[in-house]
This record gives C-alpha cells, structure tokens and sequence, in this order.
C-alpha cells in the first residue's frame, strides 16, 4: 500500500530581488513521518517554511495540503487548516502565564458566540471546558505542570521553547512545522525535547517538519532528511543514506 502523502511541494522558488532563496524545489512530506530539514546557513530552510504558513509568497510553485493550494489561501486560515508553527526566536506573550499563552493559541476553535461568552452558560461553559481539558492533556504530554502558572517572561529559555511548542500543538495540528526547536539548549534539554517530539509523532500521528542543526539530534528521530543549499534540494532519503551522501558531506557536514 502506497504512503499517504501529506504535504506536497511542487516546483517552488522564491526571491527576494536578485537572491534566490528557494530554487524549484520538490519536496513531500508524509502522513506521520518526521521529515528532517538541513543545510548550511542561508540555504533557504526557513524560507521554505514561511511558504508554508502563507508568510511568504513565492514567485512560482505550489503546496498542496488537503486538495488545497495552500498559497492561494490566506496565511490567517492556514492554521485552521491544520498546520502548526514554532520559530527560530521564541514568540510568545511574555506578561502571561504558560497557561494563557496556550488558551490564547485556542482562540480560531472557539465556536460560541459574543452573548453565551459574556453570561458564560450553555455552549461557552461546555466548550470552555473542553478546551480545557485538552489545554490540560498538552500540559502533560510536555511535562509543564510545574510552569504552568509561571510568567513566561521569567522562565529560562528552554522552557520557553517548551512553551512555545505547547502553544503549537494545542491548535491540534495535523502538521507540525518546527523551526530549530533546540537552538540555544543544552544536552538535558535538548534530549527532552527529542523525546517531546517523538512522543507527538507517535502518540498523536503528527507529522512533522523539523530544521534542526543538531546533526545527531537530527540522525536519530527522523525518518527521512531532505538537504538544502543555495535554495537547491541537493538530497533527500534516510538518515544513513544522507549521512554517507558526498554532495551532502561536501555541502554541509564538511570533508575529514
């Protein structure tokens, strides 16, 4: 039985003036996988996810995701889609607790209206509690009980980025889109956060979509790697195949 492709990029290419950021570029992502984004600085990885979530548009190509061009919708609605997003630099409301910044990121799935809100009876009391207890559950899964009433502002950085990814996954995403989720960690923190995303993977079937410097990081929980450099897609396969890929040694990983 054939995989389930769950995110399809066909043919695209971005740039900014005379700088060619993504260069006709094929990549799919499939259903459950975690799918390894690398290449040197500049390569254009970020770049490629910034299409993805409508924060870019590029000059040619498509990305298809549930019979949709995802290009032609706008960014505001991908999410609600079912794409979700961390980014380089952790962007979080840092007056508020790590509670409220993951009940904000519910917002888009409150369906009760201004009047049920304001007296709090009826379809807001059921939702809010629904909301809730999946709030709840994410808490759990990332080990956040002892943080959950702390100001963000006041938290270290790496559980910031613990926070960050809570607020990802509590939109329910079908497709996690992680942009360097361990930059700036150190070893304990960075193997949590290894662990966090393989138990998103397995326990919830999230695909995901991972740029990660740490080559290590990198090799042991993906399933497959795709390479960048200068916008070009030099490799895609396994981890042990990409490890032993020339052009990816000489582009990338650097020659003994």
């Amino acid at each position: 039985m054939p995989e389930e492709i769950h995110l399809k990029i066909e043919g695209l290419s971005l740039a900014f003036g005379n700088l060619l950021a993504l260069q006709n570029v094929h990549l799919e992502l499939k259903k459950g996988e975690i799918l390894g984004i690398i290449g040197p600085n500049g390569a254009g990885k970020t770049c490629l996810l910034n299409c993805i979530n409508g924060f870019y548009k590029p000059q040619q190509g498509r990305i298809l995701y549930k019979n949709k061009d995802v290009l032609k919708i706008p960014a505001h609605t991908i999410s609600q889609l079912g794409i979700s997003r961390t980014f380089q630099n952790v962007e979080l409301y840092t007056g508020l607790s790590s509670l409220d910044n993951l009940l904000a990121a519910r917002h888009h799935l409150i369906q009760y209206g201004l009047l049920s809100a304001l007296f709090h009876f009826g379809r807001s009391n059921r939702e809010e509690i629904e909301h809730r207890r999946y709030i709840e559950d994410i808490i759990k899964l990332l080990e956040m009980e002892a943080i959950r009433d702390h100001i963000v502002g006041s938290l270290p950085y790496g559980l910031r980025k613990r926070v960050e990814l809570g607020r990802a996954l509590v939109q329910e995403p079908e497709i996690l889109l992680l942009d360097e989720p361990m930059a700036g960690m150190n070893v304990e923190e960075k193997e949590d956060m290894a662990r966090f995303i393989l138990d998103i993977n397995e326990l919830k079937g999230t695909s995901v979509m991972l740029i990660e410097h740490d080559m290590g990081v990198v090799m042991d929980i993906t399933h497959r790697i795709a390479v960048l450099d200068f916008g070009n897609k030099i490799a895609e396969g396994p981890p042990k195949a990409i490890r032993e890929n020339p052009a990816v040694i000489n582009a990338y990983l650097g020659k003994a």
